[in-house]
């Protein structure tokens, strides 16, 4: 029974690791981060208060001007028929020209839309940099990996060619000896041979001895030759092959040094602590684009807000076109004077001591059209502009999709083509380790694919991160981010 219950306890224990660490990889997803950065980016956030300051501006605009209050007193009343006057007051309520206060509101909830489209535009940009910077993680990440991996493998070959050059050394050792004693034998035999002969005949012993030992030499050159041929190893191939892996090693350590300032870059793009880690997986989908993305048509662009900005701008210089009309008509202004009156004794008058209350009315007069006509007339120009603006962005948005359509075909296309030459190379270097020990292929041979391999992971990778860089820059394009 007590054995069960750790069992359980085990169990429970694994489990409770296994949910937290898949709980941790999901908290730390990319969407996850997204929404951290839509949240606490200070870009996004500067977007948005101007946007809530703009929504401010409608309620002054949609107000009437403020009343004016008139109020004098008299040092000396002023004598009058009636009385005598002591104070006066004066009251007055302006009104614009019907329609003047209705487009102002009109045109300040525009503007307001049009810094909504700015918002937007702030959210969508900081989503697609810290997408690439997470793809830019991804891929020295991966070159990292590719390159300790490489390093591996140099030190596997490393081995191999020391055990081969060991191997290579001793048999070359024996051989040397043989062929001494060998040479030692033919000598002396000769020598004893013809010393009888030596009167009779000259030199020609000396030539035979020449003769022997040139033939002997050359056959030792061609062995020699022969054997470098054939895959005899020296200390200089162990130390190329030191070489390359203290290279990819000082490569690790550079992109170490990379990989800190690119966390650095994404953790400011989430506006929190620098050196927060970041998660990146192992392997990024390669899901291609819906069809819908695949042709450019004027409708993909409807839902942009550059564009979304400019219509809104567009709009509501319409509106102040109207509304500057109005604002060159009359004025109407609307008031009270309220005269105090203290009694008289000299005066006989019924109403002495009353006092006395005037309606006023006031119309301004706007006869100096010159102003009016050049507000409307700058008005008008502005718009032409923003029209103009209008066309030339989305000229640029289109450029830019057939310029991430052509990043993302390339990408695709050598995503395959290095798929496929990785497989391929990795095959030809395994059964080249496989036959090194058996001299059936050279150390440089071997090398050589081992630094195509390492070509075409790189290579892989980066079309990997181009073709995901080039999906999220479509849908930056088109609002689908």
């Amino acid at each position: 029974m007590k054995r069960r219950n750790v069992n359980r306890v085990v169990v429970l224990f694994l489990v409770l690791l296994f949910s937290s660490g898949a709980f941790s990889q999901q908290s730390d997803s990319l969407q996850n981060y997204l929404k951290i950065a839509i949240k606490n980016n200070p870009t996004v956030m500067q977007r948005y208060n101007e946007y809530q300051a703009a929504l401010e501006k409608v309620p002054q605009v949609g107000s009437l001007p403020d009343p004016q209050l008139e109020m004098g007193v008299f040092l000396s009343p002023m004598e009058l028929m009636a009385g005598n006057q002591v104070a006066d007051i004066k009251l007055m309520q302006m009104f614009p020209w019907f329609g003047v206060i209705k487009n102002a509101k009109d045109e300040m909830s525009l503007m307001a839309k049009a810094k909504y489209e700015t918002f937007r535009d702030a959210k969508l940009q900081v989503c697609y940099d810290a997408q690439r910077t997470w793809f830019d993680l991804y891929k020295i990440r991966q070159n990292i990996r590719i390159s300790k991996e490489n390093v591996d493998l140099l030190k596997t070959i490393e081995r191999l060619t020391l055990v081969k050059f060991r191997s290579g050394s001793l048999n070359g050792g024996s051989t040397a000896s043989s062929g001494g004693g060998m040479s030692g034998g033919t000598t002396n035999t000769n020598s004893g041979s013809s010393s009888g002969m030596n009167s009779m005949s000259g030199n020609s012993g000396t030539a035979t001895v020449s003769r022997s030992q040139s033939s002997t030499g050359s056959s030792a050159m061609a062995s020699s030759s022969m054997g470098s041929y054939s895959g005899t190893t020296s200390l200089s191939d162990v130390y190329q092959i030191q070489i390359e892996a203290g290279n990819l090693e000082e490569n690790i350590a550079a992109l170490r040094n990379e990989e800190q300032v690119v966390i650095a870059r994404f953790n400011s793009q989430l506006n929190r602590p620098l050196k927060t880690l970041v998660y990146v997986p192992d392997l990024l989908p390669n899901e291609p684009l819906d069809i819908a993305y695949l042709s450019v048509s004027d409708s993909m662009f409807t839902r942009n807000p550059m564009l979304g900005m400019l219509q809104y701008e567009q709009q509501s210089l319409e509106v102040r076109v109207k509304m500057q009309k109005q604002m060159g008509l009359p004025m109407v202004g609307l008031g009270i004077n309220y005269s105090v009156i203290a009694k008289s004794p000299m005066s006989t008058s019924s109403m002495n001591g009353q006092d006395m209350i005037m309606p006023m009315l006031t119309v301004t007069l706007p006869i100096y059209r010159k102003k009016y006509n050049a507000q409307q007339a700058e008005t008008k120009f502005m718009k032409k502009a923003t029209e103009q603006n209008y066309q030339a962005t989305a000229n640029a948005l289109q450029t830019e999709y057939y310029e991430a359509m052509q990043l993302y075909n390339d990408a695709q296309r050598r995503m395959k083509l290095y798929d496929s030459q990785s497989l391929l190379a990795k095959k030809t270097l395994d059964i080249m380790i496989k036959t090194f020990s058996s001299s059936a292929s050279g150390l440089t041979d071997i090398l050589r694919i081992r630094q195509q391999l390492f070509s075409y992971e790189l290579k892989q990778v980066e079309a990997t991160m181009d073709f995901n860089k080039a999906k999220v820059w479509v849908k930056r394009l088109t609002n689908n981010l």
